[in-house]
């Protein structure tokens, strides 16, 4: 009996104290009305005591934000004129020392409590919400999956070769970031490659639980990671595991539009049973004479039967690889495979301005 009271009464202080931190902050943290100006020009009036990106969606201005506003991200990065507050722990990981004296923070990060200015970058305006109807779902390999989105609000997209959308999950306000694999040719479709990362609440949604007929929604197109038509540099591409969905569409969208510059692909996987497209790739090369693709496997299992090149991909590439003067380079892929491949074709004389990458 005494420690059932005991336990009665640790509940009820329990439940007093909570009952008190919600009308602490009902009544303390009402920040009243707030105003959002964005890039001087766009002005709308809040209740604060939310994020700054949480009302930039709800006034549908939606900047890049992969881990559905929990700082683990760094994606939703806006320049904070006026009324942000001091930079928040949370944030200084994804900021340099020159973004913060510039007044850059994490949108996410930023509680509005008084009146806000900020700059975003133009294109983010540019950006709309999509309604689509999944129209098919194809097993690429034993993690990993195609999806194809038909476009039914607005009907169709426009993108540039390597850019990404932001897909949610129906329910939720959590989106995750996926490269598109289609080329813009194909305005009202859009093509993903969904990796399954364990614990990952969207790709767990999406490998579990998507169907064939189901409606969704994404934001898009986001991204700088995008190919650069009218330079006429040869092109070195490389790619780890699904790092492969963006070079779908820039090298599709290339030969799509008749290049005559010289492509060569690395496609870097541990093994045989990781790989996928590799067909497509393979007739490229037969019907394009200035295009070569290189495929290369990590870890070979006994049972691959693997004749072609072994070694981490980086590795390939310097083989391959004589002179990079001429070159502009494209990589996909973790962190870790970006930067050794980006020392291996700094060492060939790419010049640094002349990589683009995209880490993940």
């Amino acid at each position: 009996m005494t420690y059932l009271t005991s336990v009665l009464i640790m509940g009820g202080i329990a439940t007093a104290l909570g009952v008190m931190l919600v009308l602490l902050d009902h009544y303390l943290a009402n920040y009243g009305e707030c105003s959002i100006k964005i890039n001087e020009d766009i002005d709308f009036t809040v209740v604060g005591g939310g994020s700054l990106s949480s009302y930039l969606i709800g006034n549908r201005i939606f900047i890049p934000s992969a881990c559905g506003g929990r700082a683990t991200c760094g994606f939703c990065k806006v320049i904070i004129l006026e009324g942000g507050g001091p930079v928040l722990p949370t944030e200084r990981p994804f900021l340099t020392k020159r973004e913060i004296l510039n007044n850059v923070r994490l949108a996410c990060q930023v509680k509005v409590k008084f009146d806000v200015r900020a700059i975003i970058p133009e294109e983010y305006l540019s950006v709309q919400e999509f309604k689509a109807i999944i129209t098919e779902i194809h097993p690429l390999t034993y993690d990993t999956k195609e999806i194809i989105l038909k476009l039914e609000e607005p009907r169709e997209i426009l993108f540039k070769p390597g850019q990404y959308i932001q897909f949610r999950v129906p329910g939720t306000a959590e989106y995750r970031a996926y490269s598109i694999a289609s080329t813009p040719s194909q305005r009202d479709t859009i093509k993903l490659v969904v990796r399954l990362v364990p614990g990952g609440f969207c790709s767990t949604y999406i490998h579990r639980f998507l169907r064939v007929g189901d409606v969704v929604s994404f934001t898009g197109p986001y991204g700088e990671f995008t190919l650069r038509e009218d330079s006429g540099r040869d092109i070195v591409c490389v790619a780890g595991g699904c790092g492969i969905a963006p070079f779908t569409s820039i090298i599709r969208h290339l030969f799509e539009t008749g290049t005559t510059r010289n492509v060569i692909f690395f496609f870097g996987a541990q093994t045989k049973s990781d790989l996928y497209y590799t067909e497509e790739f393979q007739r490229l090369t037969e019907e394009h004479g200035n295009f070569k693709f290189i495929v290369a496997l990590s870890a070979p299992g006994r049972g691959d039967k693997w004749t072609g090149e072994v070694g981490l991909i980086h590795q390939v590439l310097d083989k391959y690889i004589d002179s990079g003067k001429d070159m502009e380079a494209y990589l996909c892929g973790p962190p870790a495979m970006i930067d050794a491949t980006i020392r291996v074709l700094a060492s060939k004389g790419v010049r640094k301005e002349d990589i683009l990458f995209d880490k993940f």
